[in-house]
C-alpha cells in the first residue's frame, strides 16, 4: 500500500523518470505510471519476464538473474556427501519462483532429496528455518527479500546447527549466511544509472540488461562455525570475496 501511494505521488509530481529497486517496487511503479510516458528504469529484478516487466515501451532496466545451478555446484563441491537440501523461501516473492524451480530440477536430476519450507513474515521464516534443522545438510535461498529481512536470525539458527546456508545475494552473507555467487551490486547500480542517463539524454528504451555474475562471496566466520573448507571455490570463480558478519 505504501508503494502504491509513492507511485501515485511521483506520477502526480510529474517526474521525468522513475527508478525502482527490486520487483515489487518496479511492479508498483509500472502500474502507477500506466497511461503516461514516464520512463521506468528498474534495478535488481531477478526475473523481469516473470514479473511482467517486459514488452512495455516505457520500461527497461537491469536484471540480477541468479545462476542457481552454479550455486548448487558450489554446494556439492564443498560437500559431495549432501543427502538432503532445504529450500527456504517466501512463496509471495516472484524473485524466488524461477530459482526454486531451477533448484528442484537440479536436485531431481542428481537424485538428491529436498525439503521445502516457506514463510511470508519474519516469524514464519524463522519457524520454517527451525523446522529444517535436523532434516537437511544444507539450505538454499534465492534472492528473496522476505527471507533477507530476517537473515540474521535465520543464520544464527542454521550456523548453530552446522548447516551451511547458500543464498542469492551477498547481503545475506554479510548477515551471517555461508556463501553466494552473484553480481556486483555496485556495478549493477552504475549500469542502471548509465541506462537512465542515456534515456534522459534522448536515447531509446531498449531491452533489459542482465548483469554478469560469477563473484563468490563467503562469510569466513560462518565457514568456521559450520566447519566447511571453502578453498575449492577458488577453482570455480576468478573472484572469491571473504567477508565477516556485519555488526
Amino acid at each position: 500500500s505504501m508503494l502504491n501511494q509513492i507511485g501515485t505521488q511521483v506520477v502526480a509530481d510529474g517526474v521525468d523518470m522513475i527508478i525502482p529497486i527490486a520487483t515489487l517496487a518496479a511492479q508498483s511503479m509500472v502500474t502507477a505510471a500506466d497511461g503516461t510516458d514516464i520512463p521506468i528504469v528498474y534495478a535488481a529484478i531477478s526475473d523481469p519476464e516473470g514479473a511482467g516487466l517486459t514488452g512495455i515501451d516505457t520500461v527497461t532496466g537491469v536484471s540480477d538473474a541468479l545462476n542457481t545451478n552454479f550455486i548448487m555446484d558450489m554446494m556439492f563441491a564443498a560437500d559431495p556427501d549432501i543427502q538432503t537440501v532445504g529450500l527456504l523461501y517466501s512463496n509471495s516473492e516472484i524473485n524466488s519462483e524461477a530459482p526454486i524451480r531451477d533448484a528442484k530440477a537440479y536436485l531431481d536430476a542428481k537424485g538428491i532429496a529436498y525439503v521445502e519450507k516457506t514463510g511470508n513474515t519474519a516469524n514464519e521464516v524463522i519457524a520454517a528455518a527451525s523446522d529444517l534443522v535436523g532434516r537437511v545438510d544444507a539450505v538454499f535461498t534465492p534472492t528473496d527479500n522476505v527471507v533477507m529481512a530476517t537473515e540474521a536470525a535465520v543464520a544464527e539458527l542454521l550456523n548453530e546447527a552446522g548447516i551451511p546456508h547458500y543464498t542469492g545475494a551477498d547481503s545475506f552473507v554479510t548477515s551471517g549466511a555461508f556463501a553466494t555467487c552473484g553480481v556486483n551490486y555496485t556495478e549493477l547500480g552504475t549500469k542502471t544509472a548509465d541506462i537512465a542517463f542515456d534515456i534522459l539524454m534522448g536515447g531509446a528504451i531498449g531491452d533489459f540488461h542482465v548483469m554478469e555474475g560469477g563473484i563468490i562471496t563467503v562469510n569466513t566466520e560462518t565457514a568456521e562455525a559450520v566447519g566447511i573448507d571453502y578453498s575449492v571455490f577458488s577453482t570455480m570463480a576468478n573472484t572469491v570475496n571473504e567477508v565477516v558478519t556485519a555488526e
